[in-house]
């Protein structure tokens, strides 16, 4: 018999997919860059108008088909099966997200352990231990990729119900309870007010044509569409599971995280005198630095600060793995320790070659066109592959499966008006939206 989640294990599942350094990480920055309320608003309406109706098709193709990737693509397709059982070949869009994912999850673990001595006590100070981590210090990174790539393989090593959702049910309570310390800890500041004011008070002449495709491309990433990842854990649900209440239920709580965790991370910068635009150094330089000027209890705050994240890119990083998992185990015979091995091993081999290309030792040598191959790694998993993988996911829902054959199945949890208006989005609406995305994505 199939392992599968529980009601309430897969909810947890897909939201800790979905909550990870993206919104607490990459989310605040983006906001603080492109002029907060109106960026807002636009990620918000992405969510609600592209990310929800992909996010039901993939959940709606795992939960019907009960297979692995490419084996639901292939049992779903009302013609020509066997081209597109490719589309399930999307799931290796993960393992090169994983490769450099892991290698940042390293970066999060060393600031843990940071935490528990000293902080830097100024910005200009933090810098040089991010860029001396980052450029210099090999073994520490390394170090920290392994244990990252060991907890990763670990929780998927140990199945559905025992690894993946035990993790999600422990990991997520415990991420939303710091988070909600933090929060509850930044209203004692009076630039709370400030936050929340940035945060929901639209300027649309910040809201340039490049805004609101980052903003798009922001909810396409956060909630892992793209990949199989949601389409691979939806495999796992009962087969009365309503998928369509539990995307919806996912992408509040992806929002709400985002937003909440924004609004927590300006407070503390404004109340410290920084400014909102700090850009990808947020996390690793300037919150650091914030922090020290605390005290003795910005220590605690830290590394609080440190540990969501790590719970939070940790439950995303299970995700990513557990798409191929399941492929080597459905059509390969592959046994779940052997699947599990082979490729963390090559993701973590894959991830020091990463991680090298970063450094001032191997850089010239790891690198093309000035870009290190951790860079472009990074570029070509977000500007082609996922986005590749959402249009085709589309478009197969569109073309690919019978309508009335789909209709069937998701009459059970959407009025016959609804199906009609999802279905027409997602085979019309959002496949031109991000064939525009990647084209503006390649093109910066």
């Amino acid at each position: 018999m199939k392992a599968h989640f529980s009601h309430i294990g897969f909810i947890l599942a897909a939201a800790g997919s979905a909550i990870g350094l993206g919104n607490i990480w990459k989310f605040p920055y983006i906001s603080g860059v492109y002029g907060g309320g109106a960026f807002v608003l636009a990620y918000i309406v992405a969510v609600l108008l592209i990310g929800i109706p992909l996010l039901i098709g993939e959940m709606a193709i795992g939960a019907i088909a009960k297979k692995d990737p490419v084996g639901s693509f292939e049992a779903l397709s009302s013609r020509f099966p066997r081209f597109w059982r490719n589309a399930g070949f999307s799931m290796f869009t993960g393992l090169v997200i994983l490769s450099f994912y892991s290698v940042v999850i390293g970066w999060i673990l060393y600031y843990i352990f940071l935490t528990l001595s000293s902080l830097p006590a100024t910005v200009e100070e933090a810098k040089i231990v991010f860029e001396t981590m980052l450029f210099v210090d090999i073994k520490t990174q390394i170090l920290f990729h392994t244990l990252s790539m060991v907890l990763t393989v670990y929780i998927v090593f140990l199945g559905i119900e025992k690894g993946i959702e035990r993790a999600n049910v422990i990991l997520l309570p415990a991420l939303f309870a710091i988070l909600f310390f933090l929060f509850f800890y930044s209203m004692s500041f009076d630039s709370f007010k400030l936050a929340v004011n940035f945060m929901f008070t639209p300027n649309f002449e910040n809201l340039t044509p490049k805004a609101l495709l980052v903003a798009v491309g922001h909810a396409f990433f956060t909630l892992s569409l793209g990949m199989a990842t949601m389409l691979t854990y939806a495999s796992y649900t009962d087969k009365d599971a309503n998928y369509v209440k539990s995307a919806i239920i996912v992408s509040v709580m992806e929002i709400f995280v985002a937003v909440f965790v924004a609004i927590t991370l300006f407070a503390f910068l404004f109340n410290f005198g920084f400014e909102s635009n700090q850009g990808p150094g947020l996390v690793f330089v300037s919150m650091p630095a914030l922090f020290y000027n605390i005290g003795v209890f910005g220590n605690v705050l830290a590394l609080l600060f440190f540990v969501a994240l790590a719970f939070a890119s940790i439950t995303s990083a299970i995700s990513i793995l557990e798409p191929t998992t399941a492929y080597l185990i459905a059509q390969k015979n592959w046994s779940r320790k052997k699947s599990v091995l082979i490729f963390g091993i090559f993701v973590w081999a894959v991830g020091i070659v990463l991680l090298l290309s970063n450094t001032t030792e191997y850089s010239a040598a790891l690198s093309i066109d000035s870009k290190s191959l951790f860079d472009w790694f990074d570029f070509v998993s977000s500007a082609i592959l996922m986005i590749l993988g959402g249009i085709v996911t589309a478009l197969f829902i569109g073309f690919g499966v019978d309508k009335n054959f789909l209709k069937t199945h998701m009459l059970s949890f959407m009025s016959s008006f609804v199906f009609e208006l999802w279905y027409a989005s997602v085979k019309y609406f959002i496949p031109p939206i991000l064939v525009a995305l990647m084209l503006y994505m390649l093109k910066n």
